[in-house]
Order: C-alpha cells, then sequence, then structure tokens
C-alpha cells in the first residue's frame, strides 16, 4: 500500500483544541454552516452568558461556520430555524418558547437540526416533555463551586478525545432529576467522592450526546463560571459538541452499557494480550496504543469469544493500513489470523471489499453510509464489530455499514479471539478503549 504525507489539517486541529493556530474558514464561505445561539433566561439568569457566546462566535470564526445569537424568541420559526444547522441553549432558564415556538422547534429537530446544551440548557421548559427527551436531563440542585474529577468515559466523540481519562476542573455541578445513561450516550461523568455536593449514588453524568428524533444533540453540564469560557479544554470541548451537533464530526452516540475493557488505557490493561509476529504497539502517556513495524498482530490471549458485541476507537495518521481481526484460533504466528479469521479493515484508499470497513476480501462496505459515517485522518472513529453465530455486522460511527455471514467451516466465527493488527513501518494507526460485551447466544437484536 502506498503512503502518503501526514494532512495539514490534522496539525492545524490539533493546534486548535489547544487554543492555538485557527483552522481555515471553509473554502466556501458561502456554504458557511450557521449556528444560532440563544440565551432567553425566564429565571435565574447566569452572569456568564456574555462570556459564553462570545466564546462560540470565536470557535465559530476559527472553526469555519457562522454564529448569531439571539435572545428574541420570535426566531423560533420554521423558515427562520432552516437557516441553522444547530441551536445552541447557553444557560437558558424557565419557560422560554411559545407553543407556536416550541411547534417550529420540534419540527426542526425532526428534519435533522442539531441541539447543543450548555449548563442551564438543563433548567428550562420543565413541562414540555420533547425538550426534556432532547437535554436529556432535567436540573434538580446544585452544591458550591469547587473543583472534581470528570471521569471522561468517551474519548473518541470530538467533544472529549482531546481530553485525559480523568479532566480536572472547577465549576458549579448539576445534580440531575434522573440518570440519562439509559437514554443518552454517556460522555464524560463526575467522581462524586472528589466533591461534595453529589446526590446521584455514585453514577453522576455530567456529558452526554444522542441522537434524537432525527437530530442531533450534545450537552454539557459545565459552563457556569465565566473562567469555563476563557479555558481552552472547556473551549475544545464546546467545539467538538457543535461539530458534532452539525454534522462537521461524526460520533457513535448510541445508548452504551453492559461492556467491560479489555485495554483501557493502562499497562496493567495489557496484561491479557500478546504480540504476535514482527514490530509492535507503543503506548503512550494518554493512553493511546500505536502501531509501530510489523506485519504483526497484538491479539487478546486471555480467552476467546464467541457472541458479542466489540467496540473499539481507531485513528489513522494519514492514508494508513490495519484492521481488527476477528474469529481466530490462538497462534503466535498472524498469518494464522489472516488464514482463518476475518480482518475489519482500515485503510482508506484500497479497492471497495479491502478498504475502511469491509471483510477484508469478502464483502466491501455500504460505501455510501461509510463514507457519510466516516471521520477523516487524524480524528477518532468508533467500530461495532458484533459476532452472533456466523452472522458478523459492522458499525461505524453508530452507522451499519456491514452485513455477512460466514459459510465457510474453517473460518468459523462461533469461537475465536481477537486483535488489532500493525501492518507495517509506513503505517500508523493509534487505538483506545477495547471494550467488549458478551451476548447470548440466540441473540439478534439491531444496534443499540
Amino acid at each position: 500500500m502506498r503512503s502518503i504525507g501526514r494532512p495539514a489539517t490534522v496539525a492545524a486541529a490539533a493546534a486548535l483544541l489547544l487554543g492555538g493556530a485557527a483552522l481555515p474558514a471553509s473554502s466556501h464561505p458561502a456554504e458557511a454552516k450557521r449556528v444560532l445561539v440563544f440565551s432567553k433566561t425566564a429565571g435565574f439568569r447566569h452572569d456568564s452568558i456574555p462570556e459564553g457566546i462570545a466564546a462560540v462566535r470565536e470557535l465559530g470564526d476559527s472553526g469555519g461556520f457562522t454564529v448569531d445569537a439571539t435572545e428574541d424568541a420570535g426566531v423560533f420559526t420554521p423558515a427562520n430555524l432552516r437557516r441553522y444547522q444547530a441551536v445552541v441553549f447557553l444557560s437558558t432558564t424557565g419557560d422560554v418558547l411559545d407553543t407556536a415556538q416550541q411547534r417550529a422547534f420540534e419540527g426542526y429537530i425532526r428534519h435533522g437540526g442539531g441541539y447543543v446544551g450548555i449548563h442551564a440548557a438543563a433548567d428550562t421548559e420543565y413541562d414540555w416533555a420533547f425538550y426534556g427527551g432532547l437535554a436529556g436531563a432535567y436540573f434538580q440542585s446544585h452544591p458550591a463551586i469547587q473543583p472534581a474529577h470528570v471521569n471522561v468515559e468517551d474519548r473518541a466523540h470530538p467533544a472529549t478525545s482531546h481530553l485525559a481519562a480523568t479532566w480536572e476542573r472547577t465549576d458549579e455541578w448539576y445534580n440531575y432529576r434522573s440518570n440519562p445513561r439509559e437514554r443518552a450516550h454517556v460522555l464524560a461523568s463526575l467522581d462524586e467522592s472528589s466533591y461534595t455536593g453529589g446526590t446521584m449514588n455514585g453514577d453522576h453524568p455530567i456529558a452526554w450526546c444522542q441522537s434524537y428524533q432525527g437530530g442531533r444533540a450534545f450537552y454539557t453540564g459545565g459552563g457556569h463560571t465565566k473562567e469555563s469560557y476563557a479555558d481552552p479544554a472547556f473551549r475544545a470541548h464546546l467545539l467538538g459538541g457543535i461539530r458534532y451537533a452539525i454534522g462537521d464530526a461524526q460520533a457513535d452516540c448510541r445508548p452504551e452499557n453492559g461492556y467491560r475493557a479489555l485495554f483501557d488505557g493502562t499497562a496493567a490493561s495489557l496484561t491479557g494480550w500478546q504480540q504476535a509476529g514482527p514490530g509492535s504497539f507503543t503506548l503512550s502517556d494518554d493512553g493511546t496504543l500505536t502501531s509501530s513495524g510489523g506485519m504483526g498482530l497484538l491479539w487478546y490471549a486471555a480467552s476467546g469469544f464467541s457472541s458479542y458485541s466489540l467496540k473499539l476507537d481507531w485513528k489513522a495518521a494519514g492514508d494508513d493500513n490495519s484492521g481488527v481481526f476477528v474469529g481466530f484460533p490462538p497462534s503466535d504466528d498472524p498469518w494464522s489470523a489472516v488464514d482463518h479469521g476475518y480482518e475489519i479493515q482500515i485503510d482508506a484508499t484500497d479497492v471497495p471489499e479491502k478498504t475502511t470497513g469491509s471483510v477484508y476480501g469478502f464483502r466491501s462496505a455500504d460505501l455510501g453510509k461509510r463514507d457519510r459515517a466516516l471521520n477523516p485522518p487524524g480524528e477518532w472513529n468508533t467500530y461495532e464489530i458484533r459476532v452472533e453465530g456466523e452472522r458478523l455486522r459492522v458499525w461505524l460511527n453508530g452507522v451499519q455499514i456491514n452485513d455477512f455471514t460466514n459459510t465457510d467451516p474453517a473460518r468459523s466465527l462461533t469461537d475465536g479471539h481477537i486483535g488489532i493488527q500493525n501492518h507495517g513501518a509506513d503505517d500508523q494507526v493509534s487505538f483506545r478503549n477495547i471494550r467488549i460485551k458478551e451476548l447470548p447466544a440466540a441473540a439478534a437484536s439491531p444496534g443499540e
């Protein structure tokens, strides 16, 4: 496979996350996406709202989207909302929309619109069930402003991929009336032992995303303080949430429960893994495994699996080659996995049956769905590989892109190991957060 240079946009994106160099605006300014910031309050008013508006405007300037800001609920009409790819509810409080305006916003979301809720957006429209579902949870109470440990559960979503596994920050930490975990995909949660006043019994989501009735939704409980909007890490958090909401970045925002870690970013979690063949994987301080040399295979030797959902996050540096192997027998020879298992490919430019999302050499991904779901080199993606009997299905960033049934007894999927490939010296692919949920043998339900 040929190797090409690393795209300049990767370095630019990294600089933007750190508050440095800006991403270039769209090469077609007339086509720039638009975001509406709505900050009307009918209850408590946060004095950080002006800083929040200014921050989103600056993120728009550097991120290539146009930002309008208003407290006039009259802009919530079908015609006007169609101008925007996302609406940001910035610390809104109380009942801020009338019945007609609510109806217009519901239609906007159902036709694919995006929602971003910041902090007191959860303290808004308690009698509007649609909005409560969209926001994910309603505010209940909060203790005093104080530092806390934020556990970053999803380090592939653009709102959290720049963060370490633990995020130390100071804010006003909301307690919520319900736990959104069963309905939304939790990105980050609070360690209630790290501060005083948490009331959610140790499972305390603080940022999440979801697909909701046709639209995309992102919520973060941070953003009470003025200082939040000058913090590069929090600004990058907001930018990632907005990019997801407007469709500039893809992510798996389906609810995720019941998985256990096979690799959690620590050296200790690698004790069940073995390297077969040449090359290796390097573990960085941020908990990322990156391929080096090859062609080899890092495989999970502690146990095989028969019916399961395997999820992992991956990122290619450029036009690089790797893959995820499933259903192969234990062996120190990486070619055993090639000959007796199946590879879910990672490769930007090969032929259809050998490119990203394919069952390598056997079945191409649905290329239209794959291309719409795929993030570019330098950004994280999430695979779900679901094996049930001889059926193998693949989801990319929450979108099903492949459905393959094995008919070769020599490659049976009903029992085998899993592994990640280090393809060669010119191929640099990284992995995070490899987790599995074992399924009943008879299970055949769609993706969660």
